[in-house]
């Protein structure tokens, strides 16, 4: 169980970043946001206790996270240049999850009625927020394109072998938070911005938690 325990940590550090974001305290959201994400590292290094750890999978989500770290800390900066880093990084964080369920995992028949929800979904997202992209057409569509991928390859653990219905709970229902807090996001940087959209951050890191608690269900 010693997965869990810098879950309490990382409740107190997520709302304290949340809390900093509304209050807008630079300083305080420098030292919570990363600290959060690192907290989400050690709770995925920490399935290596168990006994039935796979490392290899655990190394995968791990890749994620690190990536997600450098994202996370891109976006803190605030400006154009920033946040295209930062999307880069968090682009390369869904490929890598998609890659570390898939290797285990292999492709099921049930993967294409969850891509082609995905895809009907990915699209209509693309067409509501296409009037306020811009010259960020093309790397949006990509992200969308990859992150839908990221949730399909998710789904997809129920239907294999490889992972534990837990597993598959975990996974699927981490990647479509992640996927929530990035249209929350995306809404409030290219269509309408708003205050609330801070509060998407419970969404990422817990999310982010839950796919980081998946190595440990073997």
């Amino acid at each position: 169980m010693a997965h869990l325990i810098p879950i309490p940590f990382l409740v107190l550090t997520v709302s304290l970043l949340v809390w900093a974001e509304f209050r807008g305290n630079r300083g305080l959201v420098y030292l919570t946001k990363p600290t959060s994400t690192v907290l989400v590292i050690i709770v995925a290094l920490l399935s290596l206790l168990t006994p039935d750890s796979d490392l290899a999978f655990t190394m995968w989500v791990t890749a994620g996270l690190v990536l997600s770290l450098g994202g996370d800390v891109a976006l803190m900066l605030k400006t154009d240049r920033a946040f295209l880093v930062g999307l880069v990084l968090f682009l390369l964080a869904h490929i890598i999850y998609s890659i570390g369920f898939t290797v285990p995992n292999g492709f099921q028949p049930q993967d294409l009625i969850s891509g082609a929800l995905l895809l009907v979904i990915g699209i209509l997202v693309y067409v509501y927020l296409r009037p306020g992209l811009g010259r960020m057409q093309g790397p949006v569509i990509f992200y969308i394109a990859v992150i839908c991928f990221m949730v399909n390859r998710a789904i997809s653990t129920f239907f294999g072998e490889a992972f534990t219905t837990t597993q598959a709970w975990l996974l699927t229902v981490g990647a479509t938070l992640f996927w929530l807090s990035d249209l929350v996001l995306a809404v409030n940087r290219f269509r309408h911005p708003f205050e609330a959209n801070r509060l998407s951050l419970f969404l990422y890191f817990g999310g982010q938690l839950l796919i980081a608690l998946s190595p440990s269900y073997f």
